[in-house]
């Protein structure tokens, strides 16, 4: 009996187990005239998977659901198949991001796209917790493909299967290439894999949304058909009239209720502070010469402690800044994440040493006497570093704020290898 999948012919989760038997020389034959909403309701089907959902293999030994079970099944048909690793450390590594691009990629993209489809309650609130969700996932994603061509190893992997087809819905429906762009690494890994010629037989040519997907309006409520018993000019006479009625609501000022503005940020309820931050940026990015005397001078002029604070930060995990590029890279994917709280911050990020590894410190100005908890809650990099809140009475940590603001090199006597600015 022939491996026989039970999916639609375009199903994201169905191209996985079929991209798998690609790879792996095993015949997995697609069911004919598979219909959703009728083929998953028969009897037979049920007896398959009682959740009626797709898709379901059909094998010699009995039925499979799942569509990541499937694929690793399909898989391990193979002995010593690649996709699934030769160690047990890139084993465990395959497992940890198949689980990865199933509950932090495909389930946000899910939860963007099928409300707006009409697939469920469309909420604005639930719809940017998701899309915040999604943009901190690629964002991790983005740092690990910044030094890595595949997910594990120098080759095509399962996990690369399944992260692809799990891209692939929000990179062909919903995800812009505004909304990428954001994240090159993980545009660069999503083209390369497309293109692979086992995954371009199954999914073909693959192209990008050009626009995000309105919502899906509701339809009208049917009108309840005239009587017969009416003369036929009467029901034209009727319309009329409720026209005529339409119109006298709504110039006797009788509208709908209008929605309810978004709250505000925390931030935006404190006292007013005396120092407008768009102000300091403007003289940081003007400041050409005499840097000490004029932006220097004006920082702490314009500085207000009661309505912001400094804070330095130091990264934990130094010991693994062994590459220098990468190190930057890590330095630049934070900052595009700290996106959320320009209106509220600036910063100053330094990679220092001559040599491996590099040390990664920062200065943060926040608005407000504490780190903002929108930001300890959407930017996962915050946890990499220890943070530290400015003493301005202690001269030496302010004497250390001038010198990273003014990039000065060398930093507490080493090179600066990289300045970076969040403004």
């Amino acid at each position: 009996m022939a491996l026989v999948l039970h999916a639609g012919k375009t199903n994201k989760n169905a191209f996985k187990a079929l991209i798998a038997a690609e790879y792996s020389g095993v015949e997995v034959k697609l069911v004919e005239n598979f219909e959703m909403g009728v083929s998953n309701k028969t009897p037979q089907f049920l007896k398959m998977n009682p959740m009626g959902k797709v898709p379901v293999l059909e094998t010699p030994e009995g039925p499979i659901f799942e569509s990541n079970a499937i694929a690793r099944y399909v898989a391990r048909l193979k002995a010593d198949n690649p996709l699934c690793s030769s160690t047990l450390i890139d084993f465990g590594h395959i497992e940890q991001w198949i689980d990865f691009a199933s509950m932090e990629v495909d389930a946000n993209i899910s939860k963007w796209f099928y409300p707006r489809m009409g697939y469920g309650v469309y909420l604005p609130p639930a719809e940017e917790a998701a899309i915040a969700a999604l943009r901190r996932a690629l964002g991790a994603l983005n740092s690990h493909l910044a030094s890595n061509t595949y997910l594990v190893g120098h080759s095509v992997s399962l996990a690369d299967i399944i992260m692809t087809c799990n891209l692939y819905l929000g990179f062909s429906q919903i995800m812009t290439k505004t909304f990428t762009s954001e994240f090159p690494h993980v545009e660069r890994y999503f083209w390369t894999m497309v293109n692979q010629p086992n995954l371009k037989k199954i999914l073909g040519e693959v192209k990008q949304a050009e626009f995000v997907l309105p919502v899906a309006s509701k339809k009208p409520a049917a009108q309840p058909k005239e009587t017969k018993s009416k003369a036929k000019g009467e029901p034209k006479k009727e319309a009329k009239k409720e026209v005529e009625k339409q119109q006298a609501k709504t110039e006797a000022g009788e509208e709908e209720e209008a929605p309810k503005p978004k709250p505000k940020n925390p931030l935006d309820l404190l006292p007013p502070s005396k120092m407008v931050l768009d102000d300091w940026k403007r003289l940081y990015s003007n400041t050409k010469t005499n840097f000490r005397e004029v932006a220097i001078k004006g920082f702490w002029d314009m500085y207000d402690p009661e309505g912001y604070s400094l804070w330095f930060c130091d990264y934990k995990y130094n010991e693994e800044n062994t590459v220098s590029f990468v190190t930057m890279n890590k330095v630049g994917g934070f900052l595009q994440r700290m996106d959320l709280a320009r209106k509220y911050a600036f910063g100053k990020m330094l990679v220092i040493g001559a040599e491996p590894p590099f040390k990664v410190k920062g200065l943060w100005l926040f608005r407000g006497q504490k780190i903002p908890q929108f930001v300890l809650d959407e930017c996962y990099d915050m946890e990499l570093y220890e943070w530290k809140k400015v003493d301005i009475s202690d001269e030496a940590q302010k004497e250390r704020v001038n010198q990273m603001i003014e990039d000065c090199e060398p930093f507490e006597g080493e090179p600066l290898l990289d300045a970076k600015c969040f403004k």
